[in-house]
């Protein structure tokens, strides 16, 4: 008897669970940040400048959000879109953000490889050394001078 009450309640518990779950991964549309569409970052009204700043950059016509800000290996990729989305998912909810939003350090070394990726040979004397090292260790990072190049003016 005891063990089909538990049974009953566990089964309880985990339909709530799922149901909860999958309401939320609906509400949020967390099936658009598994695209490459960018306005699946302005799903949160946070966003909305970088987003419109984007439309209006040179890189608008040539890159998305992920071809900058996720690495470019498949499980890189998934790894940092699943911190980001745990991250931010957690920081919207519970109201800590920064206002205005600002890039992580770890997120910001993974701008600069992809910033490299794309225009290294042209800029390899200038940043030379920039994909081992760290934001904030003295080397010269792109968006020092280009700083409004992915989200326009």
């Amino acid at each position: 008897m005891r063990l089909r009450h538990f049974a009953i309640i566990f089964a309880v518990m985990v339909g709530v669970a799922v149901g909860v779950s999958t309401f939320t991964f609906h509400y949020a549309r967390g099936a658009s940040y598994l695209s490459n569409d960018p306005k699946a970052c302005v799903n949160c009204h946070i966003m909305n400048d970088q987003y419109d700043g984007w439309l209006q950059s040179p890189h608008h016509a040539v890159a998305v959000c992920n071809d900058c800000h996720v690495p470019h290996d498949f499980v890189g990729k998934w790894i940092a879109k699943a911190a980001n989305g745990y991250h931010h998912s957690k920081a919207f909810t519970l109201q800590n953000f920064h206002e205005p939003i600002m890039i992580t350090p770890h997120n910001a070394d993974t701008l600069q490889a992809n910033c490299l990726r794309c225009h290294g040979d042209l800029v390899s004397e200038i940043v030379h050394g920039s994909r081992e090292t760290h934001v904030g260790d003295g080397t010269i990072k792109c968006v020092q001078c280009h700083r409004r190049v992915g989200h326009g003016p």
